[in-house]
């Protein structure tokens, strides 16, 4: 993923996002990093503009499972899923988010008659 003879070293995290295909839009990426639902090496990143390197962990939500990745290159164009899949590799499996959601219990119990 090199452009114009010079690899780059940092990239904004809403354009990787994008053109890893984690969001469909740019626009998508960005309020993902701005809701805070995007973590780089365990922190969570709340701007856009956040610079990656590779080398990085990401974990970012994608329907409905959290992915974790390390950044393998950076790109200079949103290409085909097979050039975005050269972008990363998994470090775990993708968890389902309900899964990770906290087990729902009644705050009150029901009173026994």
């Amino acid at each position: 993923m090199e452009g114009g003879g010079t690899q780059r070293t940092r990239a904004r995290l809403d354009q990787w996002l994008w053109f890893a295909r984690f969001a469909k839009t740019r626009s998508l990426a960005a309020r993902l990093c701005t809701a805070g639902a995007v973590t780089i090496n365990r922190v969570a990143a709340t701007k856009p503009n956040r610079p990656v390197r590779p080398g990085d962990v990401v974990t970012v939500p994608q329907g409905g499972w959290q992915h974790t990745v390390r950044i393998v290159a950076l790109a200079t164009r949103r290409g085909a899923a097979s050039e975005a899949r050269m972008l990363y590799e998994e470090v775990a499996a993708p968890t389902r988010l309900a899964d990770l959601a906290p087990p729902w219990t009644p705050l009150l119990e029901p009173a026994d008659e």
